[in-house]
């Protein structure tokens, strides 16, 4: 039979919101469209006092991380989610996964938004050649396309969740220390917002992506679930080494490497959580200004000077651990 016929003989479904699928996917639906926001929302020109006043390090550090981010950004939307939708059949997790995908495009543009404001067309055209060229960058995007291009089966699907977990709960976080550092001593506070808003949309992300991978890792056999267990935890340490690396580069230079790395090992236990999985690195108190800027609790702003993330388009509520627990599970 020709792929045509076959075709002609399937029956097409639609998604019926009407039943509830499972215990979660509705719920993350619901928050993702509360969650909603738009880069051009936050008035980034507000930062160009602040930006003015950094030193040249300092404004190359905060630029190429925000770089980094673009790029990572950038593959989730485009290989990543779509890797793992196509290997999802149920209709309500396929429109979650493409409503996440679409906010990691924003989260993509909302950077270029930073660039365009702070930055000249030349310095911004130097910045994206830097991250075609940084080969500790580079090497983080391959190691992460590397998984998503080989999703062909229950067990590369199952570690390309994996692989999105650490992503979105683990290695966006070496960006994201420094605009939350200084965000929190009251420098480019516009700029921190949008990463604020950010860093909500990826809480749930891992969240939601780590369930499916709980779901999909419960139904392997004893054997294959250790294989799949020394995978995920090969796949961590090479992720680990390489974001050392990268953030020795970048941090260097302002004495904040280490705790940084503190940092990465924080939210790689972070991403373990949401697979299921124990603690596995030992952690040293985080830097409490930055500690505090992970927080996904609504601040609140005057709208009229700061758009802030407690911007909402229907009723938020602050996210607890207890909002993702499901007994069936």
């Amino acid at each position: 039979m020709s792929e045509t016929e076959k075709n002609t003989d399937r029956v097409h479904k639609a998604v019926n919101w009407d039943v509830e699928d499972d215990e979660f996917t509705q719920a993350f639906w619901e928050q993702n469209v509360k969650q909603f926001w738009l880069p051009e929302e936050v008035p980034v020109s507000k930062d160009i006092p602040s930006w003015m006043e950094l030193t040249n390090t300092e404004r190359t550090l905060y630029k190429r991380v925000l770089a980094g981010l673009t790029l990572l950004d950038t593959k989730q939307g485009n290989e990543g989610i779509p890797s793992m939708m196509d290997l999802t059949d149920n209709l309500q997790r396929k429109a979650v996964l493409s409503f996440m995908g679409t906010m990691e495009e924003i989260h993509a543009k909302s950077y270029s938004n930073i660039f365009t404001t702070l930055l000249s067309k030349e310095d911004i055209n130097d910045l994206f050649i830097w991250i075609e060229e940084e080969p500790l960058l580079q090497n983080k995007a391959r190691i992460v396309l590397r998984q998503y291009e080989n999703t062909t089966d229950p067990k590369s699907l199952y570690l390309s969740m994996v692989t999105s977990v650490f992503l979105e709960s683990f290695l966006f976080y070496s960006g994201f220390f420094y605009p939350l550092f200084l965000a929190g001593q009251g420098k480019m506070i516009s700029s921190g917002e949008i990463i604020s808003l950010i860093l909500r949309d990826e809480s749930l992300h891992g969240k939601y992506i780590g369930l499916l991978a709980q779901e999909k890792f419960n139904e392997f056999d004893y054997d294959d679930r250790n294989e799949l267990k020394d995978k995920v935890y090969d796949l961590l340490k090479e992720l680990m080494e390489n974001e050392k690396n990268y953030t020795k580069l970048l941090y260097k230079d302002v004495g904040l490497e280490e705790q940084v790395l503190n940092f990465l090992k924080y939210n790689a236990n972070t991403a373990l959580n949401n697979l299921g999985f124990e603690d596995f690195y030992k952690v040293e108190p985080v830097n409490a200004i930055v500690l505090n800027g992970l927080s996904t609790e609504t601040k609140t702003h005057d709208f009229f000077s700061t758009k802030g993330n407690g911007y909402q388009k229907g009723i938020y509520e602050p996210l607890e651990d207890s909002d993702f627990e499901f007994e069936n599970l």
